[in-house]
């Protein structure tokens, strides 16, 4: 306020935004200004993000805030605070950010029910947000400097996708490992390429770790004993590599996680506040390349999971190992897995197009001054898409695996994935004959997605 009473040019205070930053607008005007930038930038597109997304978003959109550098009200902050406790989110349009500038058409969208605009859901039903302020009891927040702009100047559309895919790439990390040792089971292969004094030649910590829990997946088993004098050399790349390929992605999505972790406790902004000296930095702290690489790493390691273990379940139902075709005793009459692979092999497809990287792509916008743009929303939006699909692979894998893994007559698998052959077996039988597969599919899903799969296992054996 008192540069302002100087008479100093500050940015989105009291002049235009972008292109327009050199046009100063007056006092009397500030509050309107404020108002109709979030009016005029609220015009995304597309259906409406998850409410998990949106939740993320405005808790993120605080944290921000909080850190004291964004010159807002604690009104403001508050407002955003009861929303959440409130069960009251804004209806956000999945499309219309480029993640630089901020993601200023998503969070204008989020903006909204401050001013009594828009639609929201509360608590789970869809009304105007004026009705929402006035059930609530709320009165409509008059914006004052620069509070329109700090709302919409972040990341936090960007960085909330990076946030909720991490939890699920977490869980398939491990998941990864469970299903590879389920597929090595199912085709007799050996843990040998496992041992820990070959992965020491290649320190990679991801590597070592993937291959201290495959091998360990695979101690105390039948199947395994049954064949330990057999002439086979070496099993094909997508058994024995797993430790490296599982192992490089997990490096690759570590980082990814970190650089999120950052990003969420960050000041994403402009310009920046700094009252102990008084000063205003108009920088660009809105960009969201961070957020936008960390999630096209990300993308590629996944898909690369996905890829190696399309191939596992391709090898499951190809007839050799002593497994019938398609992994059903009278083939030809049925059909049994064929067509679970071929769906693998659709999804793992899918997978190769959502891995390119979006933050090499740049599109200048607001006539020139954006002239370099992350693109991470759309960084995000895929990397999710990613997540569900590897999500369906390994379920495939695993559905594949153990009915190979029966078909090794009276012989158990090793004692930590015993239990998740009997968890599948709850609720999904061993086929003998083709039947609708549509509810297996769905239940190991949601194993998966649930953790199950992983608590089964750590039962017996705590996974890196």
């Amino acid at each position: 306020r008192s540069l302002l009473d100087k008479n100093q040019q500050i940015y989105g205070v009291n002049t235009g935004f972008g292109k327009l930053s050199q046009v100063k607008i007056p006092k009397d005007k500030i509050s309107e200004l404020q108002q109709n930038l979030i009016l005029s930038h609220a015009v995304g597109v597309g259906e409406p993000i998850s409410d998990n997304i949106t939740v993320l978003i405005i808790f993120l959109k605080i944290i921000s805030l909080s850190k004291g550098y964004s010159g807002i009200r604690l009104i403001v902050v508050q407002r955003l605070v009861d929303m959440l406790n409130n069960d009251c989110l804004p209806l956000v349009p999945c499309q219309g950010s480029v993640g630089a500038s901020g993601d200023l058409a998503p969070l204008s969208h989020m903006t909204l029910p401050l001013l009594a605009v828009g639609d929201v859901k509360l608590n789970g039903k869809v009304v105007s947000a004026e009705d929402a302020l006035e059930m609530l009891g709320w009165e409509s927040i008059k914006l004052s400097y620069k509070e329109g702009l700090s709302l919409i100047n972040g990341t936090q559309f960007s960085t909330a996708y990076g946030v909720f895919c991490m939890e699920r790439i977490d869980n398939l990390i491990k998941v990864a490992d469970i299903s590879g040792a389920l597929s090595v089971e199912g085709l007799i292969g050996t843990n040998i390429a496992f041992e820990k004094r070959v992965h020491q030649l290649k320190p990679h910590q991801g590597q070592l770790d993937s291959a201290e829990n495959l091998y360990n997946l695979l101690q105390d088993s039948e199947i395994h004993e049954s064949h330990k004098d057999c002439d086979r050399v070496q099993d094909m790349y997508s058994l024995r590599c797993m430790p490296q390929v599982h192992g490089a992605s997990r490096d690759i999505l570590l980082t990814a996680r970190n650089m999120i972790q950052v990003e969420i406790n960050s000041v994403s902004d402009n310009p920046l506040v700094f009252i102990d000296e008084n000063d205003i930095i108009s920088a660009g702290n809105f960009h969201a390349e961070s957020s936008g690489q960390a999630m096209d790493i990300a993308a590629i390691a996944l898909a690369e999971l996905g890829n190696i273990c399309e191939r596992r379940t391709y090898t499951l139902v190809d007839g050799e190992f002593g497994l019938p075709h398609f992994l059903i005793e009278d083939s030809g009459l049925n059909s049994g897995f064929m067509i679970m692979q071929v769906s693998a092999a659709a999804i793992a497809s899918e997978n190769k197009t959502y891995a390119h990287p979006s933050t090499i792509d740049s599109i200048p916008t607001g006539a020139g001054q954006e002239d370099h743009v992350s693109m991470a929303p759309w960084a995000g939006r895929k990397l999710l898409k990613i997540v569900e699909n590897v999500e369906k692979l390994f379920t495939i894998e695993i559905l594949s695996a153990c009915q190979a893994i029966d078909l090794r007559k009276g012989l158990s698998p090793s004692k930590c994935l015993k239990p998740v052959v009997d968890e599948v077996r709850k609720k999904v039988p061993f086929l003998s004959q083709d039947r609708y597969l549509q509810f297996d599919q769905e239940y190991v899903l949601n194993l998966i997605k649930t953790g199950t799969i992983v608590s089964a296992v750590e039962q017996n054996l705590k996974l890196k």
